[in-house]
């Protein structure tokens, strides 16, 4: 982890990266949070892949919620990356979030709240709606769902940042309507590589140009069977 880190030029401990590795693992014999199971696939997939973020996007002293989190990727390591985050990660499977608390806790981690709760109930709470600077999902959700359940927690200003696969334009054109609807503008689509691979992937910046409208979120069912069109 240590050469992943020092090629990315991100000051961090790769001690706290190979704990957090171990316990992904070992928890993974029992329950499913993954389906990268070797020590240096981990490394590169999820690792490198969530810390190419801060590359991209100026996440210091940001408040940050990772949507949809799973076993933590992207929200996690950009906190281990980078510890001025203050961080949130929000999942709405309760053994998720109870291991994501055991890592944290291992970590010594401050400043990461770990939230189990659907999103859409969630971003109608007092203190998260419209409460972060910076939203992040590697949720394999379509974008323009994705996008109605992560953009009312980003203030104005703030960003929305989606991770897709390299090839999503036409994903992200049938979600351009839902995205101008719940307030936000596709400011720039950044492409990178994945250390020592070919690998290519895109992480789609959403800036937060107005408040999003407070009939949005909607339940998960109307999200999931009518979408913003």
């Amino acid at each position: 982890m240590q050469n992943i880190l020092k090629n990315m030029n991100i000051s961090a401990d790769a001690g706290e990266f190979e704990k957090y590795s171990k316990m992904l693992i070992s928890t993974n014999e029992v329950m499913n949070l993954t389906a990268i199971t070797d020590p240096e696939e981990v490394k590169i997939r999820h690792f490198a892949d969530s810390l190419a973020l801060l590359s991209i996007y100026d996440f210091s002293g940001k408040r940050v919620i990772d949507v949809g989190c799973g076993a933590g990727f992207p929200g996690l390591p950009l906190k281990l990356g980078d510890k001025s985050i203050s961080l949130t990660l929000l999942d709405s499977l309760g053994k998720r979030i109870d291991f994501l608390s055991e890592v944290c806790t291992s970590l010594n981690l401050s400043d990461v709240e770990c939230i189990h709760a659907r999103a859409e109930e969630q971003a109608r709470e007092e203190g998260y709606r419209e409460s972060y600077d910076i939203a992040v999902s590697r949720a394999v959700a379509d974008l323009s769902m994705l996008s109605e359940l992560t953009l009312p927690y980003v203030k104005v200003g703030g960003a929305f940042i989606a991770m897709k696969a390299q090839n999503c334009e036409e994903e992200l054109k049938s979600a351009e309507n839902a995205i101008k609807t719940l307030g936000g503008e596709v400011e720039e689509i950044a492409e990178y590589t994945l250390y020592n691979t070919d690998i290519t992937h895109k992480a789609i910046i959403i800036r937060k140009v107005s408040e999003t409208p407070e009939k949005y979120p909607r339940r998960f069912a109307k999200i999931k069977s009518q979408p913003i069109k």
